[in-house]
C-alpha cells in the first residue's frame, strides 16, 4: 500500500507537457528587499502597482522604500527592531514593507479591522516602537500608545500615491509619511543582515484557539516561499515575468496576501491594488478591464464574483486560506471558463505547502482529470506526514489523520522563542487530511471543527459541501453545538445565506431533506438558521468560531446549558 513516505506526488510534478523540477534547492540566502532591488534594476520602467488611477514604476518604488528606510533610521529604528503597520491595500504598504526591511527591522503587519484591544495586544507583544498607519486608524493607535512602547507614529492617507493625491495636513503627535519620504535622500542604512537567522516578518495568527501567536519568519523563510510559489508557473516564466500583472484582492497584511505581493515583485508583475477587498462590484470591473495574469482570492469571494457577473476570462485564479467547496469551483469554471487552482498554507508555513496542479488541465489540456476539492500535492522540498489522531502513528493512503509539515519555508517558531510550536522542525497543522495513492491531498476538516455526535466524528466541512450543492445556497457553514440532552455530545447546526433570488422561497425542512440525501443520519443538521449575511474574518473566511460562541452564549442565557466556572 502506498504511504506518504513513498512521495507519490513526485510523479505529478508536471504543468501540462512540462516536467517541473523535484527540488529547488539550494535556495538563495538573500534578503526579501533584494527582490525589489533586483526587479527595479531589471524592469525599472515597469509599473510595480496600479492604485486609484496612478501607477508607480519599480524604479520609483525602490526609491521610495530607500527614502523611507533612511527616515526610519533617523527616527531610531535599527536592526532587530519591530515596526508595525496598520494599512489597507495601498502603495504605502509595499513601500513600508521594503523600507522597514532595509533598516534591518522586522515588519509586523496588523489588521486594519482590529479594535484597540487586539491592536494593543499585537503591538505590545511585538515590542514595536514605531507604527505606520492611515489617518483612519490614528485614533485607535493613539489610544493604545500609553499601554505599549509606541514612540513614533507615522500617518498616511489612503489617497496618498493615488491620482488625486491630497495636500499634506499635519496631525498632532504624528509624522507624515509623505513628508518623511520627501525630506530624506534615498540612502538606506548599511546593515549586515543574516537572511537565515534574522527576522523579516512577525505576523500574528488569527487567534482561533486563544490569543494570537506571533509567527517568526526569517528573510530566508520568505524568499524560499516566493521561489516555491514561482515553481508552479515555471514553464510560463519567459512569457510572464516583467510582462504582465496580478490582482491581490485580499488584505496584504494577511500572510496569503503578503506572500502574493512578494511573489509579484519577484517576477516584476504589476499589482492592481483594491483598497476594500469586499467591494465585489469594483473587483469584477477591474478583472474584466485589466485581465491580469493571476488573481488570488478566498472561497467566499469566488461565489460573489459569479453572482456579481464575472464572465468569460483567461486569468489564472488561486484560492487558499479556507476549504473551497467543489460546488463553488465547478460553478465558477462553468461561468468563467477557467478553473480555480486550490492551494494550501498557513501563517506558520510562511507560504504554501501544497498546490493543485490538476486545475491547469483546462488551460493546458494535458492532464486527464481535474481534482475538485483537492489542495493538491506538496511543493518541492516540503516534507509531510499524516498522523492518526488517536495513536499518533502515520497512516497509509486513503486514511485520515492530522497533517504535519516541515520545510525551509516553515517558521522558525512562535515569538519570542525559536522552535516554539515545532517538534524537530515539524509543524502540526490542525487540519485533518487524507492522501490518495497518486499523491493528491484532500482536507477533511479542521481538528477543532470536528463535531462529536454520540461518539461519532462528523467533519463539518463535509456538511458544508453538502449544503453548497443546494441551488439556493449562497454561503453556508455548519458547526457542532452542545447537546443538552447528551452531555459530552453535540448536534449539527447550519447557518445559510440564501442567494438573492431564493430568499423567502426555501424552508428549513427543504434544506434538511436535501442533506438527508447526501449525509449519514447522524451528520444531518438538526437546526437551520437563515441569515442575510454570515460573519467573516478579516480575510473573508466564514467565521465558524464566532457562530459557535454565539450559540453557546444563547444556550447559556436560555438555561439550556450550564454556566461554566
Amino acid at each position: 500500500m502506498v504511504s506518504v513516505g513513498d512521495k507519490p506526488w513526485l510523479k505529478q510534478y508536471r504543468l501540462g507537457p512540462y516536467k517541473l523540477p523535484q527540488t529547488k534547492a539550494p535556495y538563495p540566502e538573500t534578503t526579501v528587499h533584494s527582490l525589489l532591488d533586483a526587479t527595479a534594476a531589471e524592469f525599472p520602467d515597469k509599473a510595480a502597482c496600479h492604485y486609484l488611477g496612478r501607477e508607480i514604476p519599480y524604479s520609483e518604488m525602490k526609491l521610495l522604500s530607500d527614502r523611507l528606510a533612511a527616515s526610519l533610521a533617523d527616527l531610531g529604528v535599527k536592526k532587530g527592531d519591530k515596526v508595525a503597520t496598520v494599512l489597507p491595500n495601498c502603495p504605502q504598504f509595499i513601500i513600508s514593507d521594503f523600507g522597514i526591511l532595509k533598516t534591518g527591522a522586522a515588519h509586523v503587519p496588523c489588521s486594519v479591522m482590529h479594535k484597540a484591544a487586539d491592536l494593543s495586544y499585537e503591538i505590545g507583544e511585538s515590542g514595536a516602537e514605531t507604527v505606520i498607519c492611515t489617518d483612519m486608524s490614528l485614533e485607535t493607535v493613539n489610544s493604545i500608545k500609553d499601554k505599549t512602547r509606541i514612540r513614533n507614529m507615522i500617518v498616511t492617507s489612503v489617497m496618498d500615491y493615488s491620482a488625486e493625491e491630497p495636500a499634506l495636513r499635519q496631525l498632532p503627535g504624528a509624522c507624515q509619511f509623505r513628508d518623511l519620504i520627501e525630506t530624506h535622500e534615498p540612502a538606506p542604512p548599511d546593515v549586515d543582515i543574516d537572511p537565515v537567522k534574522d527576522l523579516a516578518v512577525l505576523s500574528f495568527t488569527g487567534g482561533a484557539t486563544g490569543l494570537p501567536k506571533g509567527v517568526m519568519l526569517t528573510h530566508y523563510n520568505r524568499v524560499v516561499a516566493v521561489v516555491q510559489t514561482a515553481w508552479s508557473y515555471e514553464p510560463l516564466e519567459v512569457g510572464i515575468r516583467g510582462k504582465t500583472s496580478c490582482m491581490i484582492p485580499i488584505p496584504l497584511f494577511h500572510a496569503y496576501g503578503h506572500l502574493m505581493m512578494h511573489f509579484g515583485v519577484y517576477w516584476g508583475l504589476k499589482a492592481y491594488l483594491l483598497p476594500d477587498p469586499r467591494d465585489t462590484e469594483t473587483l469584477v470591473q477591474m478583472l474584466m478591464k485589466y485581465r491580469p495574469f493571476f488573481c488570488a482570492c478566498v472561497p467566499t469571494q469566488y461565489s460573489r464574483l459569479v453572482a456579481g457577473g464575472l464572465g468569460r476570462i483567461t486569468t489564472m485564479f488561486v484560492s487558499t486560506t479556507a476549504a473551497l467547496a467543489p460546488e463553488i469551483a465547478q460553478k465558477f469554471r462553468h461561468e468563467t471558463g477557467v478553473p480555480i487552482t486550490e492551494a494550501y498554507g498557513l501563517t506558520e508555513t510562511g507560504g504554501g505547502t501544497h498546490i493543485n496542479l490538476s486545475s491547469f488541465s483546462k488551460i493546458t489540456g494535458f492532464m486527464p482529470v481535474e481534482k475538485f476539492g483537492s489542495i493538491g500535492i506538496p511543493l518541492p522540498d516540503t516534507e509531510v506526514r499524516i498522523v492518526d489522531l488517536d495513536t499518533g502513528r502515520e497512516v497509509a493512503a486513503g486514511q485520515e489523520g492530522e497533517l504535519w509539515v516541515r520545510g525551509p519555508q516553515v517558521m522558525i517558531g512562535y515569538w519570542p522563542q525559536a522552535g516554539k510550536g515545532l517538534v524537530d522542525g515539524w509543524l502540526a497543522t490542525g487540519d485533518v487530511v487524507r492522501m490518495e495513492e497518486d499523491g493528491y491531498f484532500y482536507i477533511t476538516d479542521r481538528v477543532k471543527d470536528m463535531a462529536n455526535i454520540s461518539g461519532l466524528k462528523v467533519y463539518t466541512r463535509l456538511v458544508d459541501d453538502a449544503l453548497y450543492e443546494h441551488p439556493a445556497v449562497g454561503d453556508a457553514v455548519a458547526i457542532g453545538i452542545p447537546d443538552p440532552e447528551r452531555p459530552g455530545s453535540e448536534r449539527i447546526k447550519a447557518f445559510i445565506r440564501l442567494k438573492t433570488e431564493s430568499q423567502g422561497k426555501v424552508t428549513e425542512e427543504e434544506i434538511i431533506a436535501h442533506c438527508r440525501d447526501r449525509l449519514p443520519a447522524y451528520a444531518v443538521p438538526k437546526f437551520i438558521e437563515f441569515r442575510e449575511e454570515l460573519p467573516l474574518t478579516v480575510t473573508l473566511k466564514l467565521f465558524k468560531r464566532q457562530l459557535r460562541e454565539e450559540e453557546i452564549a444563547k444556550m447559556k442565557a436560555g438555561g439550556d446549558l450550564k454556566q461554566s466556572g
